[in-house]
């Protein structure tokens, strides 16, 4: 899976001029499951999601998680994370999951991550022609891969 974390002061995400989901301070997450993706990579996700330090200390220091700073959390689904263009310019999205594979997995990673945070976890709508305000934080902006492990 690859995940792409914004630390966000609020971001929304609207279908057809409806606001479906919003957050306050903390954490919006496109992502997106590969075809080998497994359960492991799904646990092994949500694990470094919910620990990653990067909200500011009391000295400025990126050290606290979204649990820390009692932070929000929105996912939302973004097969073309799996973009390649290797050839030519048109984007192959070959290595992308099924859409049936890729909801479940995004399922469980959202459901894995809301227990693990002790709170819900929002979402966009699956499959579904979104769009997505943010007001992004820092800069701060992450990328997660659970095949590299980095």
């Amino acid at each position: 899976m690859r995940c792409v974390i914004q630390r966000v002061l609020d971001a929304e995400v609207s279908v057809d001029g409806q606001i479906i989901s919003s957050i306050g301070n903390g954490l919006l997450i496109l992502i997106a499951a590969e075809h080998t993706d497994t359960l492991e990579d799904v646990q092994w996700l949500v694990h470094k999601v919910a620990r990653l330090r990067i909200f500011p200390d009391q000295q400025g220091l990126m050290n606290l998680s979204v649990t820390d700073v009692n932070g929000e959390t929105l996912v939302v689904s973004q097969f073309t994370l799996f973009a390649s263009t290797k050839r030519g310019n048109r984007p192959s999205f070959t290595r992308a999951s099924s859409p049936e594979n890729a909801e479940e997995l995004i399922s469980k990673f959202v459901s894995l991550l809301s227990t693990e945070l002790g709170k819900p976890v929002k979402t966009g709508v699956f499959g579904a022609h979104m769009l997505v305000k943010l007001t992004n934080n820092g800069p701060v902006t992450i990328i997660i891969d659970s095949k590299l492990r980095e």
